[in-house]
């Protein structure tokens, strides 16, 4: 009787799980009270079934049901791969997985390359007389000062090399089980990352343009701010590797965890050397440069 029941396959079948509800729930609640959150900003009103929704607590509430459910979900795969239900197979369509993620975000950055291309390549079109009016006729558009693209950009880009370099320091380390190595090398990339996010904080705050400005503001803070966040996400992403790996999580047999947090992280740096030569370098070239930080 119990080999009948006893597992012929290299798959796992998971448990009934809320998570996938509890999630979707939540991504609804957030997308309708982002959408709230930009009336309440208008100061306009959001008016259904006689309630006036417009208020900033309903994005939060959406925000707070996806957290939850993402810690829910990742402590309950991480279970599952402890009681070795991650075999051969599901441990390869878990990488997978994070190989379609990837791709995913590759595509986010695509369309905020192609419309900052788009504008800057054709900044005098023809055919579109407003953009003509938007740039002057020429990009950078005429009248915006650029930020020096060796002064705080070159920081924040050794800053992320450097952490390409510190989080594949602790790869190694966990590959050869040495667990000083691999908690050495998190806390030193997760310290930069957050460097990073501090410079780029401050660059937004002196940056000499601002997002409604000019299209050529709208085009850089939408490519740099969406890329400020993926390093925000990644930080946390190899915080909860660090903690884990403190904790003895991790092992040279079974790190997925850990090795999908450093594949995100070296897309981030990759996106970022993007970023700084086509944006920052190409994209401002002579332009007057700010001179106030």
């Amino acid at each position: 009787m119990a080999d009948a029941h006893s597992k012929h396959h290299d798959y796992h079948i998971i448990d009934p799980s809320p998570w996938p509800f509890v999630g979707s729930v939540g991504a609804l609640v957030m997308a309708f009270g982002g959408i709230c959150y930009m009336k309440y900003v208008e100061g306009s009103q959001m008016l259904m079934f006689g309630i006036d929704w417009a208020s900033p607590w309903l994005f939060f509430i959406g925000l707070l049901i996806v957290l939850y459910t993402m810690f829910g979900w990742w402590s309950d795969t991480i279970k599952e791969s402890h009681e070795g239900h991650h075999t051969r197979v599901v441990s390869l369509h878990l990488r997978y997985g994070m190989m379609m993620f990837i791709a995913s975000e590759v595509m986010f950055f695509v369309a905020w390359f192609w419309a900052f291309f788009e504008a800057s390549l054709f900044p005098g079109d023809l055919h579109q007389v407003a953009r003509t009016e938007f740039t002057g006729g020429q990009w950078p558009p005429a009248g915006i000062e650029v930020l020096d693209p060796l002064h705080l950009p070159l920081y924040n880009t050794v800053i992320l090399l450097l952490s390409g370099t510190t989080v594949t320091w602790a790869h190694h380390a966990l590959l050869h089980n040495d667990r000083k190595g691999i908690v050495s090398g998190l806390t030193l990339t997760v310290l930069l990352g957050v460097l990073f996010s501090f410079v780029q904080v401050y660059e937004y705050m002196h940056a000499p343009f601002a997002f409604a400005d000019s299209i050529y503001g709208a085009t850089f803070f939408m490519a740099t701010g969406f890329h400020g966040f993926h390093v925000f996400v990644g930080t946390v992403f190899l915080l909860v590797c660090l903690i884990r790996a403190a904790r003895g999580d991790f092992t040279p047999q079974k790190h997925f965890g850990f090795e999908a947090a450093a594949w995100y992280w070296h897309f981030v740096d990759v996106v970022w050397l993007f970023l700084f030569f086509s944006i920052y370098i190409w994209g401002s070239w002579g332009a007057p440069i700010h001179e106030a930080m």
